[in-house]
């Protein structure tokens, strides 16, 4: 199924009522990065990029809120990611939708509480997927891959919390560099994320 279509939430949400499957949690999972200079971007391809991670997070959050709350134990996952906590250069717009996204997620949290419906913003660093076959190889930024499995494990655990969180960081490293992020403040947090990107980018 294409994500990125309009309504994407109202079909998918269809097709799994004629296949009469119930639903009981959701995971927004999918979504791609643009690597390079913001203006030397095709524009449609970055508006597709802003349909899959954000206009496709929203469209299907919308479409099943309702039943998982009604339900009173489904769960909502949204995945954002550590782009999310300070701006990406040469990933501007991909930067941009994941702090949409935790944003987004966080207040969905507050609006959920006891309903029963657990819902979490989960933010990664770069994780071993098939992301950087489309965003390139350097778009990590040079920093050290988890893996799929550990991401997901930080996930379930913060789930199973007593009290889950409205979000979770995955990864002690970056739970640090989100914290550096704060004390350094976003001019230079930017500017230390620039650098490594500019790095990368020029040994490709």
């Amino acid at each position: 199924m294409n994500l990125t279509q309009p309504g994407v939430g109202r079909i998918l949400q269809g097709e799994l009522d004629a296949r009469q499957v119930e639903v009981t949690g959701i995971v927004n999972n999918a979504g791609f990065a643009n690597h390079g200079l913001f203006h030397e971007q095709e524009l449609p391809r970055l508006m597709s990029e802003i349909a899959l991670d954000v206009t496709g997070v929203v469209e299907i959050s919308h479409a099943f809120m309702p039943r998982l709350r009604q339900r009173g134990n489904g769960f909502l996952i949204n995945v954002a990611s550590m782009a999310a906590y300070q701006a990406s250069p040469t990933m501007a717009v991909y930067g941009a939708c994941k702090a949409f996204v935790l944003s987004f997620t966080e207040a969905l949290w507050y609006e959920s509480r006891g309903t029963g419906l657990r819902v979490l913003a989960l933010s990664p660093g770069a994780t071993q997927t098939e992301f950087f076959d489309i965003a390139g190889e350097s778009a990590d930024g040079g920093t050290r891959r988890m893996s799929a499995e550990a991401v997901v494990a930080a996930a379930l655990a913060g789930l199973d919390r007593r009290n889950p969180p409205p979000s979770v960081i995955a990864g002690r490293s970056n739970k640090a560099a989100a914290v550096v992020g704060r004390l350094v403040g976003r001019r230079r947090m930017t500017e230390l994320i620039g650098g490594m990107m500019n790095r990368t980018t020029a040994g490709r």
